[in-house]
């Protein structure tokens, strides 16, 4: 096993990860940063995202509005505290951005352009045409090379958390091009890992967004917070999982039903107004889009494709200018993956699942309870998303918090005292037996391959922990999980026993994770006996319930036994539980 040193480690090279990077090492320039990713950064699925990055900017926008936003889009889970810290910084991260060189779209004027995004009462989302998230990496990415104290370790997968004496002393990694074994001693680690979205069979997420952080926390002690809450993007390309950018809806796209129908005004969104506006429609909140779905294709209204039902994404009043310029990347993408010219025909759309709102249990300062352990991104629950997290409040958080990250563990490594390194470097042996295990061939001729397993695991997810959830269906996923798990303990069967680029011991690894993550998202929500933001039961829980589930879950490890679910309070400062409206009757219509 090779020993590396360094004050800090950040796992996960993405926006948050690169964020968080370059937060630590300007703090204290004498620190030592380690920055270690699966792929290299500009392969992270940051570049993935489209729409945009919220932060007030406009005259007729204000901190206020985006607070009032944020929560109730969260159906009043949000911790408010953590809330107002975020909006009172998204624009000037993002401005912070554009000095480093991020291309932001801008009016005639030269000042920044914004669009509206679902949920949100104003245009507040910053965009680089259709390629935020691409724009964002590759700005944080170069602006990372300027920091000498930041060594990259690309192509390495962390496999663990190497804990000593009650925090946080290391990470056990593996070298993807060699299969070396590496212990990464450190004062301090930050994950940024990403979310879990790929635990579904049906997603928007790239190959590498396993959740093996989270897994990785939850192992030592770590609780998940607010697991049940799993977005979907009511706008996937069908039969690709690709995500066609709320932006287009933004833009003033429509969606329509098999009649040409403008359906959502039938579900508490609102009538058919003229453009612009400012709520209803096409740009009420991801869930409630989502579930509008589903009860359109009950009703038979959905268009029957050879790919599965779909609804229609339609740009074409837009004109073609309007679509080159400002959605160049959907019009590519469309033309490539399903030969349609978006600018004269409509685009076919369906649900996917994209982004997980809970996460790693942190406070508003990125801590966890594990000292030393720092979380920021998708894989964190920092408190903002609550159960319903608002399209392009995520950019913005990998750069709030990724920042926060950075600078809480800088101060962290400055005051902490050296580990006692044979004490880590055995824990790191230990940590390492079971992963050799794996590639050694515990499971025998009789094993279990890795793809039978994932492909039942995002079967049973889809089947009991989706769009609409009923207890049955809950308790029957909880059961096949514990299955899962237990075929897993008893062998995995590899293919390949090299070392070199062995992709399959790495997806094995990681199925170890996802299966312990779904299992604390299943339980959290089977316990979960209310219809709140993104879990919306059809059984006699159909209604939101502040009385008893105005808290968030915490879901403990088990070990091999299901998770420990218990409860803590929301922090509400000044925006008390009312109804969300957006434009009619409220969520309420969309459950009828």
């Amino acid at each position: 096993m090779q020993i590396i040193k360094r004050d800090i480690v950040v796992v996960g090279g993405g926006g948050a990860g690169l964020r968080a990077a370059i937060a630590a090492n300007a703090a204290d320039p004498g620190l030592t940063v380690a920055l270690i990713s699966k792929v290299v950064p500009m392969r992270s699925h940051t570049v993935a995202a489209e729409g945009g990055s919220a932060g007030v900017i406009r005259a007729d926008d204000s901190i206020e509005n985006h607070f009032d936003d944020t929560v109730s889009g969260g159906d009043w889970l949000c911790d408010q505290e953590a809330v107002q810290y975020f909006v009172e910084h998204c624009a000037e991260e993002m401005i912070q951005l554009e000095h480093w060189g991020c291309p932001w779209s801008r009016l005639e004027d030269g000042s920044i352009n914004a669009r509206f995004f679902g949920g949100m009462k104003v245009q507040r989302t910053w965009f680089a045409a259709d390629k935020t998230g691409f724009h964002l990496q590759h700005t944080l990415f170069q602006t990372s090379l300027k920091y000498p104290g930041i060594q990259r370790y690309d192509e390495f997968f962390v496999a663990d958390l190497i804990v000593d004496d009650g925090r946080v002393r290391g990470v056990l990694a593996i070298e993807i091009a060699t299969g070396t074994l590496y212990l990464f001693e450190c004062k301090a680690v930050i994950l940024c890992t990403g979310g879990a979205a790929r635990l579904y069979s049906q997603n928007t997420n790239a190959g590498i967004v396993t959740g093996e952080g989270m897994g990785m926390a939850y192992r030592q002690g770590v609780p998940l917070r607010d697991m049940e809450f799993v977005q979907y993007h009511p706008t996937a390309l069908l039969g690709t999982g690709i995500l066609i950018t709320e932006g287009c809806r933004g833009e003033g796209a429509i969606l329509t039903n098999r009649h040409g129908y403008r359906y959502l005004q039938d579900y508490g969104l609102g009538p058919p107004d003229p453009w612009p506006r400012t709520k209803a429609m096409e740009l009420g909140p991801r869930d409630l889009l989502s579930q509008a779905f589903w009860h359109e294709e009950q009703k038979g209204n959905t268009i029957d494709t050879p790919r599965g039902n779909a609804v229609h994404l339609d740009l074409r009043h837009l004109g073609a200018h309007k679509i080159h310029e400002r959605l160049p990347l959907i019009t590519e993408v469309v033309k490539t993956f399903v030969g349609i010219d978006p600018v004269t025909q409509p685009i076919p759309v369906r649900p996917a699942v994209h982004h997980t709102m809970g996460g790693i249990t942190t406070n508003r300062f990125t801590e966890t309870c594990l000292p030393g352990l720092y979380a920021a991104g998708e894989c964190a629950s920092v408190g903002i998303h609550g159960a319903n997290r608002l399209g392009s409040n995520s950019l913005s958080e990998l750069l709030v918090f990724g920042r926060v990250a950075g600078e809480r563990a800088a101060a962290y490594a400055r005051s902490a005292g050296e580990g006692h390194a044979d004490a880590v470097r055995r824990k790191a042996e230990a940590a390492a037996a079971p992963l050799l295990a794996l590639l050694n061939g515990a499971g025998g001729a009789g094993g279990e391959r890795v793809a039978t397993l994932r492909d039942a695991l995002g079967e049973t997810m889809e089947a009991g922990i989706g769009i609409f959830r009923r207890a049955e269906g809950m308790r029957a996923t909880c059961d096949t999980l514990t299955e899962l798990r237990a075929r897993y303990r008893a062998g995995i069967r590899l293919g390949d026993r090299s070392r070199t680029f062995n992709t399959e011991w790495l997806s094995a690894i990681e199925l170890g994770y996802m299966l312990e993550v779904a299992e604390a998202l299943a339980h959290s929500a089977y316990q979960r006996q209310e219809s709140r933001g993104a879990h919306v039961r059809l059984d006699e829980y159909a209604t939101r319930d502040d009385a008893r589930y105005l808290r968030h879950s915490l879901a403990s490890y088990g070990g091999d036994g299901p998770p420990t679910i218990t409860y803590s309070p929301v922090a509400i400062t000044r925006s008390p539980p009312e109804t969300r409206h957006y434009g009619g009757a409220g969520r309420q219509a969309v459950l009828t």
